[in-house]
């Protein structure tokens, strides 16, 4: 298999509402993939533990405070793009404080399980909702 520069750890969670619906957001203009949608997340600091930066990037995306205990460790992701490769823990959580607000200029919306693949998402992110949908 060939060589395509560094793995990339990238922690992801789907947020599921009291009405069973999952939260996804759409990746703002100027990013790469933008317009594509994904779950809420963002990349591991180095020496950062995968539930700690997923608490952070919430609180900085999203403006919502979750527990550790609160974060239920799902499936994951490793897919090979053109200059990394990208590792990504999804975890599923259905308790957090605060409301879910676009910190950062995403669109939001909350889909169900059955909707989620009428939205166009990153490669990676593809194999996950067919999971979540089975489980949800």
């Amino acid at each position: 298999m060939a060589e395509n520069g560094p793995i990339i750890l990238v922690v992801a969670v789907a947020l599921v509402d009291v009405d069973g619906r999952v939260l996804i957001a759409q990746r703002p203009e100027g990013k790469s993939m933008a317009g594509l949608w994904e779950f809420p997340g963002g990349k591991v600091e180095e020496g950062e533990q995968p539930e700690a930066a997923l608490i952070r990037e919430l609180g900085e995306e999203l403006g919502i405070d979750i527990t550790k205990n609160c974060l239920a460790p799902f499936t994951f992701a490793s897919h090979s793009y053109d200059d990394f490769h990208l590792l990504m823990p999804l975890y599923v959580c259905r308790v957090w404080e605060g409301t879910v607000t676009p910190k950062e200029g995403q669109t939001l919306k909350w889909v169900r399980p059955l909707q989620l693949k009428d939205y166009p998402m990153p490669p990676a992110d593809v194999p996950l909702v067919a999971m979540l949908r089975d489980l949800l």
